[in-house]
């Protein structure tokens, strides 16, 4: 099922990873580990933000892609179930 993970950085965790210069890294490292489908960043909130969408096939993976925004940015998630339009064509064949 497609999810989009949003994440919001705690300013000044992700402060100290701009200033140390690991900011870069850590996201590669991540998002290098979720392989999104898309993904975007921008504020939200006041705060740094990334959306991104990716494939899960059992929710069971909620914890491998949650904890390195937890570990590394302190930051809050949220997961959202979203559907392509390919997606949205075959749900609504199926209501009668």
């Amino acid at each position: 099922m497609r999810v989009m993970i949003k994440a919001q950085f705690d300013t000044e965790r992700a402060n100290e990873a701009i200033r140390s210069g690991k900011l870069p890294e850590l996201m590669k490292e991540t998002l290098d580990h979720l392989k999104p489908e898309a993904a975007y960043f921008g504020p939200e909130d006041g705060c740094r933000t990334c959306w991104l969408v990716v494939d899960m096939k059992d929710s069971s993976e909620i914890p491998a892609t949650a904890e390195p925004f937890f570990t590394q940015f302190n930051a809050k998630l949220t997961y959202t179930p979203i559907m392509n339009a390919d997606d949205l064509q075959k749900g609504l064949s199926q209501i009668r």
